[in-house]
């Protein structure tokens, strides 16, 4: 079966000379939700970028990324939404319905998925309301929403749940949980990791350390170390012979583990 999403080799050094990426190389599978972590400047926002096309690969290196099996610019954008960390990057019509709707009028949908998008993320009521005088957690929302109004198949989100409340942490993860397409989750919330993301891969200084299920990386606490994590708080009251949840059966965990780069 075709991957979701497909990279291979992929390297990229910006103007400046700044190697941001050292032959990067994963698959993702379509449905699986996938964590990416990493310290500062591990290169996950850059590699995101490049999955739909944000940062130009160079001509010779087309085949790096593929969606689908397809590596067309294009479609790399009709396929896989974005969602930017600072919402106000992604947020500038009046009100919440233009915001929402101005991509799908660009791909000639219909106000119906604005509807959809809008009830999706708990919005309903919201359309005349001015963006800029959301909270930050209804912002985000409303970006998200504007994303699935587009119809992708693949979500790519860096720092969702950054400088939200607590409550605006659990609602944003409920409405994840939610959204049936494949999903590459780019940050620092460790515990939203293992709360959503069976598989996680770990970037340090633009290459992939290791890739492999989620509670069990998570938890070697000197490879966290080693790369400027730590151990998420969640699992430090995991009792080791405890049940497990769902979704941790789910992923197998006892019958897997993660492969070290």
């Amino acid at each position: 079966m075709t991957p979701a999403i497909e990279v291979c080799h992929l390297s990229y050094r910006y103007p400046d000379g700044r190697e941001a990426l050292r032959d990067v190389s994963f698959t993702v599978a379509e449905g699986e939700c996938v964590g990416l972590v990493g310290p500062n400047g591990a290169g996950k926002s850059t590699l995101l970028q490049h999955l739909n096309g944000i940062l130009p690969e160079h001509p010779e290196k087309q085949s790096a990324v593929r969606i689908f099996g397809e590596t067309d610019v294009e479609f790399r954008r009709r396929a896989v939404g974005f969602l930017f960390q600072d919402p106000d990057d992604q947020l500038f019509c009046p009100t919440v319905w233009e915001d929402v709707a101005f991509g799908p009028k660009q791909l000639g949908l219909g106000d119906d998925v604005v509807r959809e998008a809008l009830a999706c993320m708990g919005l309903t009521g919201f359309e005349t309301r001015a963006p800029h005088h959301l909270s930050h957690g209804e912002k985000r929302r409303v970006c998200l929403a504007g994303v699935l109004a587009c119809r992708p198949r693949i979500l790519v989100l860096d720092e969702p749940t950054s400088d939200l409340d607590p409550r605006g942490r659990r609602e944003l993860k409920a409405y994840l949980r939610k959204i049936p397409v494949t999903k590459l989750i780019a940050t620092h919330d460790l515990e939203m990791v293992v709360e959503l993301c069976p598989r996680v891969i770990l970037l340090d200084a633009g290459r992939v350390v290791c890739d492999g299920l989620t509670l069990e990386i998570l938890n070697d606490e000197p490879l966290m170390l080693a790369h400027g994590l730590e151990r998420p708080h969640i699992l430090l009251h995991r009792h080791p012979h405890g049940p497990a949840r769902p979704h941790e059966l789910a992923a197998g965990v006892n019958s897997a583990s993660h492969r070290q780069v």
